[in-house]
């Protein structure tokens, strides 16, 4: 039914972590002129937009489906769109949409796995249930042979669209949220045959945001759910400590923090006013990349910095600004998974402090949480989300199994 009625090296990285937390929060430090947050456009396909009604559903309620057309990078198996009721950072309710593959010989109540993909974008066209029907080299080149690896397997596999209805790119607490309730919904609609499938979650990097804030939020936001575990690797757990321990300055991947701070302020409007701040020329770079993606973010970046961008040159210590981004910091959070956790990552990651990494696993393993943590012997971040995978699979598939997680504490 439809609704109702209807790696490019070390250093680039690491400097662009540095921005996203710490130019952002200069930029967005104090009240300077009174340009207001720019929201994307809307979606031009009826099925995406919020009804009016929204607040009368609860979280992880099915607001529609739709059949979708098979795709030839994954054979022998069906796509379906599922919009639903989630919740936002402010705890409103908003529409989502997930995107679910299932193999059409899949037995009923087979495995889930919701994955949490990589976002870098600001626009409809950059979401998953957008880019699944476009060619994006990274998705089809990287992704599909995990997903093939499932599929052939059986899994059903869940594909959320975790930035919201905003895009609100940055926002790592509403990415949990949304992965919930995406899994919510999967399991009630009928004609998927999932509802009392076993289920695991897993992501990397951005996704792996979702993914570890999901596993940590679950006991208290879907203590209904079901989940036999969650891994996240490459996971920034501390955007505080890119704030404090990441240098500022110009670079040819700025765009990528710009796009960040404006995500934060769809989410945060009253508390992280960045527009507030920019120049004419971070105006008119604003509205360039209000709809976009990562190769646009990119190039309206390029070279650049906070400080091109922002009207005043002074680092304004705002307590409203620092703490959207410790509500975003896993790290800094009190909840601890109910399920056993796979985390892996580079143990000199230059994108995500590691120290972060290692704080939040050895809190989590103190209260008691199975955490099995593979540290991949090499030197960046994308390296590690590759090299990990084999080993992913593999605690994937013996979750699904039904064995007895073991961790390494």
């Amino acid at each position: 039914m439809e609704r109702r009625s209807a790696t490019t090296g070390l250093r680039r990285w690491s400097r662009v972590a540095g921005m996203v937390a710490c130019g952002l929060m200069m930029l967005a430090s104090a009240p300077v002129g009174q340009a207001k947050p720019i929201y994307p456009a809307p979606d031009p396909d009826p099925f995406y937009a919020q009804p009016a009604d929204i607040a009368e559903y609860e979280p992880g309620d099915v607001l529609g489906t739709r059949a979708m057309p098979p795709l030839a990078a994954f054979p022998e198996t069906d796509v379906t769109l599922v919009q639903f009721r989630s919740t936002n950072s402010m705890g409103e309710p908003i529409a989502a949409v997930t995107t679910v593959l299932t193999p059409r010989d899949r037995k009923p109540d087979g495995p889930l796995l919701s994955y949490q993909h990589i976002i870098n974008g600001l626009g409809a066209q950059c979401s998953v249930s957008r880019v699944l029907y476009t060619d994006d080299p990274n998705l089809m080149v990287r992704e599909a042979p995990a997903y093939n690896f499932a599929l052939r397997r059986g899994w059903s596999i869940a594909l959320p669209d975790h930035l919201g209805p905003h895009f609100a790119y940055g926002a790592a607490k509403l990415g949990g949220q949304i992965t919930l309730d995406g899994i919510r919904a999967v399991q009630r609609v009928d004609e998927l045959r999932l509802r009392e499938s076993p289920v695991v979650m897993a992501g990397y990097s951005g996704g792996g945001m979702a993914t570890a804030w999901a596993a940590a939020m679950a006991k208290d936001y879907a203590p209904e759910l079901r989940i036999a575990g969650a891994a996240a690797g490459g996971v920034p757990m501390n955007l505080v400590k890119m704030l404090e321990t990441l240098g500022l300055g110009a670079h040819p991947v700025f765009g990528l923090a710009l796009a960040a701070g404006l995500g934060l302020e769809r989410e945060y409007p009253d508390r992280f006013p960045l527009s507030e701040q920019l120049n004419d020329k971070g105006l008119t770079v604003r509205q360039s990349v209000a709809n976009s993606c990562t190769n646009d973010l990119l190039a309206a970046g390029a070279g650049r910095g906070a400080l091109d961008f922002a009207k005043t040159t002074s680092m304004i210590d705002d307590s409203e600004a620092r703490s959207v981004v410790e509500e975003n910091s896993l790290e800094l959070y009190d909840g601890t998974p109910n399920m056993p956790i796979f985390e892996w990552h580079s143990p000199i990651d230059g994108l995500v402090p590691v120290d972060a990494i290692v704080n939040t696993v050895g809190r989590w393993c103190d209260a008691g949480v199975t955490v099995q943590s593979l540290a991949v012997p090499v030197p960046d971040h994308l390296t590690a989300a590759v090299l990990g995978l084999p080993h992913v699979l593999s605690w994937i598939d013996a979750r699904f199994r039904g064995e007895t997680a073991t961790g390494n504490c």
